[in-house]
């Protein structure tokens, strides 16, 4: 069965909210980075995240939404995206980021992908394709990044329940509730 216009647009506006999570969360760590390779990734990718999250809010409009319209996502979603912004050191920062949160918002992208009828949500699918290109190119920037600079150990046991909690998560689109 395919997505119907106001599952695609809650989607799209949630996936909006994300996106522009991440980007505040990548600015709330340009100051507190001490490396400044680390700083300048950080600041690339704020602005991958910018355009990914302005050419969602264009798409919530054409789903009958407003413009830029975002959608604050599940209570169980939006505590991933504050445990990820209160990683402290850089290790774990760009672990959980590039390692963890993208990859899950990936595979995400995916099951939409597959959802969807790829000719009646046609600009939904373009723009979630050139997203996923931008978080693929990303992620391989970061591990290239990570094998030139000596970076400290990550903390794996929060990484790895940071990402169950992420994976155990069915929608990201919050529940409503009866008025």
């Amino acid at each position: 069965m395919s997505l119907t216009v106001k599952e695609r647009g809650e989607l799209t506006a949630t996936y909006r909210f994300i996106e522009v999570r991440l980007m505040e969360t990548l600015a709330q760590w340009v100051p507190t980075t001490p490396e400044m390779e680390i700083k300048l990734l950080f600041g690339a990718h704020i602005w991958d995240t910018a355009q990914h999250a302005d050419a969602l809010g264009k798409r919530t409009y054409e789903l009958r939404l407003p413009l830029q319209f975002s959608m604050r996502p599940s209570d169980e979603y939006f505590s991933v995206l504050e445990e990820l912004a209160a990683a402290k050191n850089s290790a774990d920062r760009l672990a959980g980021f590039y390692d963890v949160m993208l990859p899950a918002l990936q595979t995400r992208f995916r099951n939409y992908l597959s959802q969807t009828d790829p000719l009646m949500d046609a600009p939904s699918v373009r723009v979630i394709e050139r997203i996923e290109q931008d978080n693929s190119r990303m992620i391989k920037e970061s591990k290239e990044l990570r094998e030139q600079i000596r970076i400290g150990p990550t903390n794996s046991a929060w990484m790895k329940r940071l990402a169950e909690k992420e994976s155990a998560i069915h929608s990201v689109v919050a529940p409503k509730t009866a008025a």
